[in-house]
């Protein structure tokens, strides 16, 4: 009899179906990330260099989309969180060890690096408000970016404590090199298509273009601005995941 014909030992099936929700929830945080971003540069980038009749309506756009990131992040973000202990927490039930966190440090400072990009493009909302001519809006903005200034160094310093602490407490965590084993019932990301590395290195780059447009690292045309927003969001929703 084959290995995947036999019935799976108790709490294999529960710890399946725990990891493709952990998977789902990464991957909708991910697409969150992705599209907040390249939403907001790519909404800055064209009210920054809009006529002035249409200034204005795409400097509201850039604030509403920014307003709607931030809680888009924190709740997938939790959600991804929440489902991930949920799978370390089974797996050391189980096998009194999880899978191997290797990626895990890296994946935690590049989220880290996507909330502290965003909340600098939410950081020049004010400034291109004012040139849009909707001062009001600029000067409420303003007094806004400047209380939750050092609301986010507070939070970037305990972030980095934190991370530093857990990264460094890691190997002690982790009792046999592996981690768990995978189960025949839940092959895990080995034996599924590899296309979504490649997928999201495409929407990562095309993030990095329209945040560095937007830092006028580089000037693209417009068609090209509207290109990157496009890849962005299609190798973001397009994977494997």
């Amino acid at each position: 009899m084959l290995l995947t014909e036999m019935p799976p030992p108790p709490g294999a099936a529960e710890l399946a179906e725990l990891r493709a929700g952990a998977r789902a929830a990464r991957h909708r945080a991910c697409i969150a990330l992705v599209a907040s971003l390249a939403l907001l540069a790519a909404a800055q980038v064209l009210a920054d260099r809009s006529a002035r009749e249409h200034a204005p309506t795409l400097a509201a756009v850039s604030l509403a989309i920014f307003a709607a990131a931030l809680p888009a992040l924190g709740v997938t973000q939790w959600v991804w969180g929440l489902r991930a202990r949920r799978v370390r927490r089974r797996e050391h039930e189980l096998y009194a060890a999880a899978r191997s966190g290797r990626a895990r440090p890296l994946t935690r400072l590049a989220v880290a690096a996507g909330w502290a990009v965003t909340l600098l493009l939410g950081g020049s909302l004010p400034q291109l408000l004012r040139r849009a001519g909707l001062e009001t809006a600029a000067t409420v903005l303003t007094w806004a970016v400047e209380a939750s200034v050092m609301i986010g160094l507070a939070a970037g310093v305990s972030f980095l404590l934190w991370w530093a602490r857990e990264s460094t407490g890691m190997p002690a965590r982790a009792p046999r090199p592996g981690g768990s084993p995978g189960d025949p019932w839940d092959p895990g990301p080995g034996a599924r298509p590899r296309t979504g590395a490649a997928l999201w290195t495409g929407a990562t780059l095309a993030v990095a273009a329209l945040v560095g447009a937007r830092a006028h690292l580089w000037e693209p045309a417009t068609g090209w601005v509207y290109a990157l927003l496009t890849a962005a969001l299609v190798c973001g929703v397009v994977t494997d995941e």
